[in-house]
């Protein structure tokens, strides 16, 4: 219910405040009153205080006017000139999340603190950057795009397009569901900004000019089409003087208000034939994509957008579900497209099916067959528990309290901030109980789900299927023609373009290398941090023979169980299918009961349940690791005997014989594992780089990196032949057993009053089981260097560069972990994203393998970036170096240790701490040792690790760059390794 309203400072209308009871927060609405702008803030009692600005950001092109604005508006505003304020306070805060973001039809500037003095700080900066930023045409130049001579000084020599955004986009295109995306959004929305790639195409960045950069700003970053959004317990009031006073009394109410346009319902259903980019070796066979989308109803309104949940989940949820049954078993494709589901943050909702894997042949058929299964729905309606489970999943992640990931507060914000951008209501969105009371009484009436799949897909003219090919002409085409537009450039340029197009790159140098007064930007200094972390309260008992660990945490109504056992020695060909073995676990039948009944079963019991190894380096000893099986699962606090009877059944009688079930899973898993290499491929090289540091590293590059990649790939292929299917179940079944019989112990976080209740339940499931201790899981030491340039379906590089150093208990491990941040803050950053193009760069120290490593993202270049990485070891021996910067990386370090997780997370992450050796203890020890680390020391560690004799190179990079750098790979001693099965 409504209350009294709130307390608002003068400048803004407090107009209403609602309890959110399932959220434990209070949510409170504001006006400002002379520009319109609104503020919803959401008062928790956490301190982690969270903020956003959003603006309305509607482009008419594919230009990426937003996103590049979101760039160049954070490089300098006018109480801030500075080059680079957002990077620069990334250094000097303590923040727990700074970022910025560009939806399809806003942009946002998000962050979180729990350091009071810090908040202030940041907010001060953000308001700055989005109202008063200066766009300087250099910014605009390096973050967006601009021409270059490709030799420094030589107008004779050819031009080449550079920009962070330019080569962002190329990488993100890469990715294949995104551009599948971006296509489907082409033809499903003819005619709204929806039409438009919102991030940019690199087609058409170069369009841009800065004119219509700086008119994009004026409409747009304007208070009266803001939305702020506060979450934590910081007073509403006490935010809004600082909006006022810093940014909001400057500027009086627009009269324009900028929305999208909703989108013209098409008259009947609309088919179009596309293709990709397909730059691997090998055959294009089954490499089709096959997509079918709906344009539904006003995700602002609440409740056409439950239904429309409701809808997708019924027939997509899990493998049971009617519809994602058929697209994971259908002889016709490979595997389910990763687009499937429901898209609920633009203006109109859409559903999306399909398939991957597929031929074009079959898409008449694909088709015939969703549309059949969705008759069928309609025909026959769906089960009352079926439906009922439905809500038991919507019930259960609107309590859940997260924030693992990104801060809760803003998790509750990004939720809210779609129906704040449409000009809806927010609260509501947040408040989801009445509603699913609602669709509770209403799926009793078995005509219901039949009405809505009619009504919303059956009947509903606004859809499109989208076929698109491999084309392994595609990139070479696009290369083309941005070739030949950069010759007709170049043809047309007069000595004075030429002469200012040489000035721009020299200016644009000049800025890169300018030192600004860093004086000029507040901070938080090493005084402010606290002198140590506080620790988590547990309890241990021995519970029927079983070492039971208790958290009593604010967990909002869940419980969270989890089965712990030592992983047993496992022979290679085990170990190799360890991440296959511990993903399938909870997707197989168990006891007499198929897989489709066991994923209804857990859809109506727990929120999820997963199984997974869990594997350190010891603290002292990297060549030595503890391994441990992980069965784990949360449900409701109701549903606790259930959620127990199910880990118990899963572990005991899982099926291994369901061979077809594991065909499909194979394939899933390749597709998705496929998909990750555009989006982590600096992950995946650092991966490649340090595999021979330690056992640890090399088994990571084998089970989840670029080599893990070619084995399932290779393990897809050869489970075509039944012998080798039976003969791969049976190996499961084999590292099955060995699991299951080792020794237990039990993890059991609940709310305080009734977690001992929940732990006496746990060891009362699990009892009697006898556990017999085999030899445990080990490894063969391993220290060896490396090179390998990994061939991928890309259009930008990802550069990694590794060196042996040291487990995270040695004396110089604090020191290595600040040495990353110092490289990144004084010479990576610079080199590597502003000069040199890429997305990303940095460098790290990873000490659970023992390894420090240089990375790029999205990179254009490759043998210069690993010539930068060079360059970095020698700009830190080779020049003096300021305390305050050796400050800011320890800061940077003290911010990630300290940062809180969600109150669940927090607990689990501690218990598994202690059982590596990394108690509370060890690390008060390293973060003391961090706070320690001094400007010697760096110098140290680098001349000690990062010795050239000791690196070890991993690149992802595409086949067109094979010819151009034979000479690299030979020097550096690269092999070329194919993701490609042969």
């Amino acid at each position: 219910m409504n209350q009294a309203l709130p307390k608002a400072h003068p400048a803004f209308e407090a107009i209403r405040q609602q309890d959110i009871h399932s959220l434990n927060l209070r949510v409170e609405e504001y006006r400002h009153r002379a520009t319109g702008a609104v503020h919803y803030h959401m008062a928790a009692d956490n301190t982690e205080n969270v903020f956003l600005v959003a603006l309305r950001t509607v482009p008419e092109d594919s230009t990426g006017v937003a996103h590049i604005l979101e760039h160049t508006a954070l490089c300098g505003s006018e109480r801030y000139p500075v080059r680079d304020p957002f990077f620069m306070m990334l250094r000097r805060s303590l923040n727990t999340f700074m970022n910025a973001f560009t939806s399809s039809d806003w942009t946002a500037y998000p962050f979180a603190s729990q350091n009071r003095k810090d908040f202030s700080n940041l907010l001060d900066v953000y308001l700055d950057a989005v109202f008063f930023s200066r766009l300087d045409p250099l910014d605009f130049a390096q973050e967006g795009h601009r021409v270059e001579f490709a030799e420094t000084g030589n107008p004779q020599s050819e031009l080449v397009f550079k920009g962070v955004v330019f080569n962002e986009m190329k990488g993100a295109m890469s990715s294949v569901p995104s551009y599948l995306w971006q296509k489907l959004c082409e033809h499903l929305f003819p005619t709204s900004t929806y039409h438009y790639n919102s991030g940019g195409d690199p087609e058409h960045i170069p369009d841009l000019s800065y004119a219509q950069l700086q008119d994009f700003y004026h409409s747009h970053y304007h208070p009266t089409n803001a939305i702020f959004m506060t979450y934590g317990d910081i007073a509403a009031a006490e935010h809004q003087q600082v909006f006022e006073e810093r940014a909001l009394q400057h500027f009086q109410r627009l009269d324009e208000r900028i929305e999208v346009a909703a989108e013209q319902r098409l008259p009947q259903p609309q088919h179009f034939d596309e293709h990709y980019a397909f730059d691997e070796e090998g055959d294009t066979g089954q490499r089709t994509h096959f997509i079918m989308g709906w344009m539904l109803g006003e995700s602002a309104d609440l409740e056409q957008m439950l239904e429309a949940q409701l809808l997708a989940s019924v027939l997509l949820e899990n493998s049971a579900s009617p519809l994602q049954h058929a697209l994971e078993t259908t002889p016709l494709a490979q595997s389910p497209s990763p687009l499937c589901g429901l898209e609920d943050s633009m203006r109109e909702l859409v559903f999306v099916c399909g398939v991957e894997g597929t031929e074009a042949e079959h898409a008449d058929a694909l088709e015939a067959m969703v549309l059949n299964v969705i008759e069928e729905v309609a025909n026959q309606g769906v089960d009352q528990e079926r439906l009922q489970a439905v809500l038991h999943q919507l019930e259960l992640h609107q309590r859940e309290v997260s924030g693992d990931g990104y801060p809760y507060g803003l998790q509750l914000i990004l939720q809210a901030l779609g129906s704040a951008t449409h000009y809806s209501d927010p609260i509501a969105v947040l408040d989801l109980d009445p509603v699913i009371e609602r669709l509770r009484e209403h799926i009793a009436d078995p005509d219901y789900i039949r009405k809505l799949a009619r009504k919303l897909l059956l009947d509903n003219p606004h859809r499109v299927t989208l076929v698109v090919e491999p084309d392994t002409g595609l990139s070479a085409e696009r290369r083309q023609r941005e070739q030949q537009r950069l010759q007709a450039i170049r043809e047309a340029m007069d000595e004075e373009q030429r002469q200012a197009t040489l000035k721009l790159a020299a200016d644009l140098v000049a800025r890169q290398q300018q030192v600004d007064d860093p004086d000029i930007l507040p901070r938080v200094e090493l005084s402010d941090v606290p002198a140590g972390f506080p620790d988590i309260e547990y309890s241990e008992s021995s519970d029927q023979g079983l070492a039971c660990t208790r958290y009593g945490r604010g967990t909002n109504g869940l419980v969270y169980q989890q089965m712990v056992a030592p992983l047993p020695a496992l022979a290679l060909e085990q170990q190799q299918l360890l991440p296959l073995y511990t993903h399938f676990l909870t997707e197989l039948g168990v006891g007499g009961d198929s897989y489709l009944d066991i994923q209804h079963r857990q859809s109506a019991t727990v929120g999820s349940i997963s199984a997974f190894t869990s594997m350190r380096g010891h603290i002292d000893d990297e060549q030595a690791i503890t391994a441990n099986f992980v069965l784990s699962s949360k449900a409701l606090a109701h549903n606790a005997g259930a959620q127990l009877a199910l880990m118990t059944d899963t572990l005991r009688h899982v099926r291994f014989d369901e061979v077809g079930r594991l065909r499909e899973l194979v394939s899933q898993q390749r597709a998705r594992r496929e998909q990750a290499v555009t989006g982590h491929g600096h992950s995946l090289a650092m991966s490649a780089a340090s595999a021979g540091m330690s056992p640890l590293a090399r088994l990571n590059h084998h089970l989840t990196g670029l080599a893990g990649i070619r084995a399932l790939r290779r393990l897809d292929e050869s489970l075509r032949d039944a012998t080798a299917l039976e003969s791969f179940a049976a190996q499961l079944e084999a590292i099955h057993q060995a699991v299951k019989d080792m020794p237990r112990q039990l993890l059991t976080v609940a709310e305080p009053e009734r977690v001992a209740e929940f732990s006496t339940l746990a060891a009362s499931a699990w009892t009697g089981d006898a556990g017999h201790t085999l030899p445990p899981f080990a490894l063969e030491p391993v220290r060896e260097r490396r090179g390998e340039f990994w061939v991928a379906n890309t259009q930008v590089n990802f550069c990694a560069r590794a060196y042996p150093t040291v487990p995270v208990n040695h004396p110089d491990a604090a020191a290595l972990t600040v040495l990353g941040g110092f490289l990144r803050n004084g010479f990576l950053h610079r080199a590597i994203r502003e000069q040199g193009g890429a997305y990303g760069g940095g460098a790290s120290q990873d000490s659970g393998v023992a390894t420090f490593r240089f990375y790029s993202y999205r990179d254009p270049r490759l043998a210069e970036t690993l010539a930068d990485f060079d360059a970095a070891v020698a700009w830190l021996l080779d020049n003096p170096h300021e305390q305050r910067a050796l400050e800011e990386s320890i800061l940077g370090v003290i911010g990630s240790l300290d940062k809180p997780g969600s109150p669940a997370g927090e607990a689990k992450q501690h218990f598994h701490n202690r059982l590596f050796g990394r108690d509370h203890q060890q690390r008060e020890l390293f973060r003391q040792r961090v706070l320690e680390v001094g400007l010697a020391d760096l110098r140290r560690v680098a001349e000690t690790y990062l010795q050239p004799e000791l690196a070890s190179t991993a690149v992802v990079s595409s086949s067109a760059r094979l010819d151009e750098t034979a000479a690299l790979r030979e020097s550096l001693g690269l092999t070329v390794e194919e993701l490609q099965s042969r």
